[in-house]
């Protein structure tokens, strides 16, 4: 995230954009393709945006997208195919600036991309429902998760995001903080999954299922769909638990899901409502006014030659006892805060008494 997000003023030119349409003498529906080739956790914001635009002016737009991640628009009833040399096509490159107003605003990034889309189209779009816009087709709901395929059974699992992207370090908690609260709950099966190539070390213990590069997109939603909980660094694995519906086993309308923040982003930006958002942004000088948003935690720490290495990173690092270098902020948080959180959302819902 560029450091000028932290700034609390939009940049005059968002508020200089004019309609790309005039909607009322245009011709109906209204050809749009919104691209957007960003990272799978903004899709999913983007899928919300899509969801309320197509529900306020349901016969106005024709919607379809091009993006990396088609795994996430499967069976989306909002997106109808339009080909680019269509007559009367608009093509928008999707974009959020209200994050530049993160800090002090009172918006969440799921309104980043409607927002984005009002002024373009010069109209007012309703906010929908608090969350992305997912949907798993009844034969998806039918199969057996990947977990009874290894197993032979259905049990209640945690799905645990133990790493980060080498582009985000600052998001990092300690490795080590993970395994500890992987023992202190030998009876929550962890589910660690993560991407091949970006920061993922497997953790041990016998109640962890290594799944890590072995999920593709698709398998990954249908894995958050049968899961109990989510443990996570602010990534995709949040956005999804709040976007996929639970399995009705659970018997509960919102997955639990605990977010390890720290001072990067603003709370309120990023957290959902019935998320154990773990922050400490106002604990410290270089968060006390929403997140820092930097991004590596110390200087040439990757050493890619990107710019992040070299001017965006962490102001506070500590140096843990394992020898890993993490972010005061994120440091504060203690194995105690996500132990007692998870047995917190399990004091009403006991699976592993009642499904186990």
């Amino acid at each position: 995230m560029p450091v000028e997000a932290r700034s609390a003023v939009l940049p005059q030119k968002y508020w200089e954009r004019k309609p790309v349409v005039d909607i009322v003498k245009a011709d109906k529906p209204i050809k749009l393709i919104l691209r957007n080739f960003q990272s799978p956790g903004d899709i999913v914001c983007m899928t919300a945006a899509v969801r309320d635009l197509k529900n306020s002016f349901p016969d106005w737009f024709k919607v379809d997208v091009r993006g990396p991640c088609p795994a996430l628009w499967e069976n989306n009833p909002h997106l109808e195919e339009i080909h680019e040399k269509e007559y009367g096509v608009i093509t928008l490159k999707m974009e959020y600036p209200l994050i530049h107003r993160s800090n002090t605003g009172p918006y969440h990034f799921i309104h980043g991309f409607r927002k984005f889309l009002e002024e373009k189209l010069g109209i007012v779009i309703d906010a929908g429902e608090f969350k992305g816009d997912i949907h798993i087709s009844d034969k998806e709901k039918s199969w057996f998760s990947q977990i009874y395929e290894m197993k032979g059974k259905d049990i209640p699992y945690w799905i645990l995001d133990a790493g980060s992207k080498t582009d985000f370090t600052a998001k990092q908690w300690e490795r080590t903080k993970f395994q500890e609260v992987v023992k202190a709950l030998p009876e929550v099966t962890f589910v660690q999954i993560g991407e091949s190539g970006h920061r993922h070390k497997p953790i041990e213990g016998d109640n962890v299922i290594d799944l890590i590069g072995r999920t593709d997109l698709r398998q990954f939603i249908r894995l958050m769909y049968h899961a109990a909980g989510v443990i996570t660094p602010v990534s995709l694995p949040m956005h999804l638990a709040a976007a996929v519906e639970m399995h009705p086993r659970y018997k509960r309308k919102n997955r639990p899901c605990i977010v390890l923040a720290g001072g990067r982003e603003p709370s309120v930006w990023e957290t959902y409502t019935h998320h154990q958002y773990l922050h400490t942004c106002g604990c410290l000088p270089c968060c006390d006014n929403g997140g820092c948003w930097h991004s590596r935690v110390y200087e040439n720490e990757i050493g890619d030659g990107d710019e992040k290495d070299k001017k965006n990173f962490c102001e506070d690092p500590v140096d843990t006892p394992s020898g890993q270098k993490v972010p005061r902020c994120m440091d504060m948080i203690t194995v105690e805060d996500v132990v007692k959180a998870v047995r917190n959302y399990l004091e009403k819902y006991d699976y592993y008494r009642d499904m186990v």
